[in-house]
């Protein structure tokens, strides 16, 4: 049947047929949800909240003396955190958008299929449990663990990795002593620099200036300024970048790129706090705090004679090093529903429904272009939206044609993926298994990782759908597996 549902408050049962209500009962006990409440007149529904935290309502559409679309408006009003799955015996495909749009997470057909039931009620706990998480998280915030939480409002995460990493940003935003940020492509190294900048209290702006492919004549120029007459074509003094910045912070991206000559200049900033406009003999000196990142290993370019030393001890005063997505799944669903507002908002659309299966996809997927990755395939995905629940084949196109340009490798598997000391990598006993031992462990591992879903599970093993049905028949797993 699966695995035990985590619930701690009862799940409220809605239906007028007793015989419908002891089929559900009895899945849900066989899930390990012993904490059930039953209601046969719709009319008592609401006295139950007021004496229970009810966790899930299972709630039919059609009972007499008060219809279950009446009665979930008012559950939503009433309730609005709690979540409501719709159990109706016609599949009504208006009444199921209706539904969803008056704030029901998703619907049952009767008879009640006991694996779809099962999973219909997982994924509201788990919704519940996010939004709870979020609730507290919030007023943890709120409370002595920051200062200034809106300083993070622009990174949207629960993760407990990315919180720490807020707490010490906070510890060392006011001193004007460099930070440094390092992490992948996408990871959001600029929006964390803005945190930073948002947490100092410092009432200058925060400007950012990306060095990547920038020459040391380009870069004094746009750092630093220029005077009259400096060079061809300089008409008039400019003023530079760290001038913008002046009681504020100035953000240099893609440091890694910096030129040899570029980084003395960049060195003599951070240890006297002066610079020279171009065609000046007289230093400036500025207050500007300098935020850098890259997402380049600076050690290792410093062993091949490509970064000074000493420049990489002034920028690393302070080290936040972010994780990339693949390090912090649990914050996908949360950033892909976040996404799908802001898609459906700058493309000028309703915020589409997800089918259920959404996040199990973008969970099995590693993300190598991380959070703006993410951003990018949910923005693709709402632009050829056009039905009334979001398609996958989108977000599956992308995910197989990232697979395919990496030469047949999987995508999820990296250095430090294979790592000894890594959870995922596969270790074994003194007696090797067998090549069908191996196999069976790999369908299985593959469906638990889907959540049961034979699509996703194909597509994470490399073989069709037809394919992994077959072998699943073969080992005899559904049985095993009740």
């Amino acid at each position: 049947m699966g695995n035990t549902l985590n619930q701690h408050d009862p799940i409220l049962i809605i239906d007028d047929e007793e015989r419908v209500i002891n089929a559900i009962d009895m899945t849900l006990r066989m899930a390990g949800i012993s904490n059930i409440i039953t209601c046969q007149d719709g009319r008592k529904a609401m006295d139950i909240f007021s004496e229970n935290a009810v966790s899930v309502v299972l709630l039919d559409l059609t009972m007499p003396n008060i219809s279950g679309e009446t009665l979930l408006g008012a559950i939503k009003h009433e309730h609005p955190d709690v979540p409501v799955i719709i159990v109706t015996g016609v599949l009504d495909i208006d009444t199921a958008v209706r539904c969803m749009k008056a704030g029901a997470i998703d619907y049952v057909i009767k008879p009640v299929e006991e694996e779809r039931l099962i999973t219909a009620v997982s994924r509201a706990i788990s919704f519940r449990e996010l939004k709870k998480e979020n609730l507290a998280l919030k007023e943890h915030i709120l409370t002595d663990k920051l200062e200034n939480p809106t300083s993070f409002d622009c990174i949207v995460t629960n993760n407990k990795d990315m919180l720490s990493i807020f707490r010490y940003i906070e510890s060392i935003s006011k001193t004007s002593q460099p930070v440094l940020i390092t992490g992948e492509t996408g990871v959001g190294k600029e929006l964390v620099a803005k945190a930073v900048h948002l947490s100092s209290g410092f009432t200058g702006e925060f400007v950012a200036v990306n060095v990547a492919g920038v020459d040391d004549n380009i870069f004094s120029d746009t750092l630093f300024g220029h005077l009259k007459g400096a060079f061809t074509g300089a008409e008039r003094d400019r003023n530079g970048f760290i001038d913008k910045a002046a009681g504020g912070t100035l953000f240099l991206d893609e440091i890694g790129d910096l030129s040899p000559q570029s980084q003395v200049k960049l060195l003599r900033l951070l240890q006297e706090g002066e610079f020279h406009p171009l065609g000046s003999d007289t230093p400036k000196r500025t207050d500007a705090r300098i935020v850098v990142a890259t997402n380049k290993d600076l050690w290792e370019m410093e062993k091949n004679g490509e970064y000074r030393k000493d420049l990489i001890y002034r920028l690393r005063t302070h080290h936040v090093k972010l994780p990339p997505l693949r390090k912090r799944l649990d914050d996908v669903p949360l950033l892909a529903d976040h996404f799908l507002e802001t898609a459906a908002k700058a493309l000028k659309k309703k915020k589409p429904t997800t089918p259920p299966e959404l996040s199990v996809l973008l969970c099995t997927y590693s993300f190598p272009g991380n959070v703006r990755e993410l951003e990018s395939m949910i923005f693709d995905a709402v632009s050829r939206h056009k039905s009334k629940i979001l398609s996958l084949d989108a977000i599956r196109g992308r995910i197989r044609e990232t697979v395919g340009n990496m030469d047949g490798s999987d995508e999820s598997i990296d250095a430090n993926d294979l790592s000894s000391t890594s959870e995922d990598n596969i270790s074994f006993s003194r007696k090797l298994p067998t090549l069908k031992q191996a196999a069976e462990f790999l369908v299985k591992e593959a469906m638990k990782r889907a959540g049961g879903n034979q699509t996703i599970a194909a597509g994470m093993l490399g073989i069709s759908h037809q394919a992994l049905s077959k072998r699943i028949k073969t080992m005899g797993y559904n049985k095993q597996k009740n």
